[in-house]
């Protein structure tokens, strides 16, 4: 490279001499616009670089913007489904407490109107087993509860109790397969015995294939059994089909289709009357010879004349009506008024015969 330099040392001394010269014209010309040479030559050479250095700063800051804007959303994001959380669960929480109060109310309620003696007890367990059919409920023997009283909500039947403690109880649901009760029609009056039959169903045993028993027909306690108060209701018929000895006849309990939070422990049962069968609509008048025959009260249209003797007899009846005469059925018969002599009454004397009348 020295050796270079020093062999073109002049040429090189007069180009760095040239271009100083141009610096130094430039510097003194002034173009149209009054703006030197130089000094457009120098931003001509530098907008190239500015701008691509204002990209990349706007780049790098929207870059940053963006990042920072996205970091706060997130943040405030994660805030609102925090709050959202929290009133989700305040939310089911009231209406938990607002379901709560419902039923408490209408517990309640029913207590009140129901002649039995009960007590209100909160169901705080179930069994273990997958298909368990027990509850267990926060009274106990403390409370007066004991073994074989009847558990009951304002829908119906629930159970019965089988286990006491001091101050919990274990009640077997009625769709379990070791419950049995008296139940009885409430159209019918048909019997049977009601078992569990499991999977939340119950079944009717003993009614024979010649009772004329319907689904939708609902089946209350018979009290035959002395464990359940009469007129408790059970539930509906959903499945009515003749067997081989007896109908089988499959129930689906009404208290149990709502849940059970809080029940009712018959203390002392008081029997109650079965609802009347509805009654069926009245018939219709029947239809002789092939016309309505009409009601009572209603005008009689005149009798249609079969034969010639009856056109003969509405001919005089009309002519009789017309004169003013009775006809037919409308005459009296006028009976001979016999007058008797007043009591003290002298009878009049017999006339003697004239001679000549009297035969021998």
């Amino acid at each position: 490279m020295g050796s270079l330099f020093s062999r073109y040392r002049n040429l090189t001394v007069l180009l760095l001499v040239l271009f100083a010269q141009l610096v130094l014209v430039a510097y003194q010309v002034r173009t149209s616009q009054d703006i030197r040479l130089l000094r457009v030559w120098a931003v001509t050479a530098v907008t190239p670089l500015a701008k691509l250095a204002a990209s990349a700063s706007s780049t790098v800051k929207s870059i940053a913007e963006r990042y920072f804007l996205l970091v706060g959303v997130e943040q405030e994001n994660r805030k609102l489904r925090t709050e959202l959380d929290r009133l989700k669960m305040e939310n089911r929480y009231l209406r938990q407490e607002l379901a709560t109060a419902e039923r408490a109310a209408a517990l309640e309620l029913f207590q009140a109107r129901t002649p039995s003696k009960t007590i209100a007890a909160r169901v705080i367990g179930t069994g273990a087993a997958t298909n368990s059919q027990v509850l267990l409920v926060d009274r106990g023997s403390s409370a007066g509860v004991r073994p074989g009283m009847a558990v009951i909500n304002p829908d119906g039947l629930v159970g019965k109790v089988t286990l006491v403690f001091s101050s919990a109880s274990q009640v077997l649901l009625l769709t379990d397969t070791n419950f049995a009760a008296g139940v009885i029609s409430a159209d019918r009056r048909v019997s049977g015995v009601l078992r569990g039959g499991g999977r939340g169903l119950c079944r009717v045993d003993y009614v024979q294939n010649e009772e004329e028993v319907k689904p939708g027909e609902w089946f209350y306690t018979s009290g035959e059994d002395r464990r359940f108060p009469r007129g408790i209701p059970v539930g509906t018929v959903i499945v009515s089909t003749p067997g081989k000895t007896f109908r089988e006849l499959t129930l689906s309990p009404a208290a149990l289709a709502r849940g059970l939070d809080e029940v009712l422990i018959v203390l002392e049962g008081v029997h109650q009357e079965l609802p009347e069968p509805l009654q069926a609509a009245p018939l219709l008048p029947p239809v002789s010879g092939g016309q309505a025959v009409p009601e009572a009260g209603a005008p009689s249209a005149p009798p249609a004349m079969a034969t010639d003797a009856d056109r003969l007899a509405e001919t005089y009846r009309k002519a009789a009506e017309a004169t003013g005469r009775p006809y037919g059925d409308n005459i009296e018969a006028k009976k001979p008024s016999v007058s008797k002599p007043p009591a003290g009454a002298a009878k009049p004397a017999l006339k003697p015969p004239q001679p000549g009348t009297v035969k021998p």
